[in-house]
């Protein structure tokens, strides 16, 4: 594994961030994964040297965070040798009123939920989960400048959205001296590069890590051109039927995997390595539901590409609507 800082920060962090969406409930999503079928992935992720884990509160309604927090203490992980990012916004109940959000009050309550679900009294990176237009950033920025006074968070990060909006907040948080964002988990992928024209450029400017959520697709760039073919997820998973169904996404799947042959590697490893090589690109977050995929991202930090490689891979892109801010 190859680690590198997290954004200007003095944070450590794999290359790699193991995201946690794939594991909590089937109850939530037909696709996930209970416990004991996800604890290998951890375990995997961990002997690996993946450092970086990153979940949410609506992740499975909470789970999500008990399956992390769970794994990590049965695996005997100290807690100080790993990074934990989770996220607040959705909630846990369904959107009952008060219950999601950004407001201070909601903001406040969702951190200590989270650090009961996930049996830690400190959060790494505590992220919003995109924007909240209905609450003013003053008083989301306050609320999480608190939990990072209070010790109960270390680092501030934010999610998908505008880079107006996002420019908005950091400007915001240095008016009102109070902790900045050192991360954006932003769409970005072979697939979607809209995040080039505006948030990757500000956040590059500012010193703000990208994290990248979705980096193959919802597992297209994983396959061939041949193969490409609904999955589980994406029969259940609505952004994917939104985000990738163009002929042009298919033939950058094409593409890649053509790459990755010539390279002698597999699709997923030539698109993350594609993404790795990006500039402002920190940890990518990658899903895996089988441990062979997980296997085959870990080799993506090892693969390098060529001028030519990253030119073929990117010259059939075109651009799309702006897609993931909610």
């Amino acid at each position: 594994m190859k680690y590198t800082n997290l954004g200007r920060t003095g944070l450590s962090v794999s290359r790699l961030c193991l995201g946690m969406m794939t594991y909590g409930s089937s109850k939530w999503r037909d696709w996930v994964l209970e416990y004991d079928q996800a604890k290998p992935f951890v375990a995997k992720a961990l002997e690996a040297g993946i450092n970086f884990f990153d979940t949410a509160d609506v992740y499975s309604n909470g789970a999500s965070e008990e399956v992390l927090g769970r794994a990590l203490n049965d695996l005997g992980v100290d807690r100080h040798d790993v990074v934990i990012a989770t996220k607040c916004n959705g909630g846990t109940h369904n959107r009952k009123r008060n219950r999601w959000g950004l407001s201070a009050k909601n903001v406040l309550e969702s951190c200590d939920a989270s650090l009961s679900r996930l049996g830690t009294d400190f959060i790494d990176l505590y992220q919003i989960h995109r924007f909240d237009p209905n609450t003013p950033i003053e008083e989301t920025i306050d609320a999480l400048d608190s939990l990072v006074r209070a010790g109960k968070v270390r680092y501030l990060g934010a999610s998908s959205m505008f880079a107006w909006q996002m420019a908005k907040y950091l400007f915001t948080q240095d008016a009102r001296g109070c902790t900045r964002f050192v991360t954006m988990q932003n769409h970005y992928n072979l697939l979607y590069r809209e995040e080039e024209r505006e948030m990757n450029p500000l956040c590059i400017d500012q010193g703000v890590g990208l994290i990248p959520w979705s980096p193959l697709a919802r597992g297209y760039l994983a396959r061939t051109k041949d193969t490409l073919k609904d999955t589980t997820r994406g029969k259940s998973d609505e952004f994917t039927t939104m985000l990738y169904r163009r002929d042009a996404d298919v033939d950058i799947v094409g593409r890649n995997a053509e790459v990755a042959a010539n390279l002698g590697v597999k699709p997923a490893q030539t698109a993350l390595a594609w993404l790795l090589s990006r500039p402002g690109v920190v940890a990518p977050i990658i899903g895996a539901s089988k441990l062979p995929q997980l296997e085959e991202a870990l080799g993506a930090v090892d693969v390098s590409l060529s001028e030519d490689d990253v030119k073929a891979l990117e010259e059939l892109y075109q651009p799309h609507r702006v897609a993931g801010h909610s």
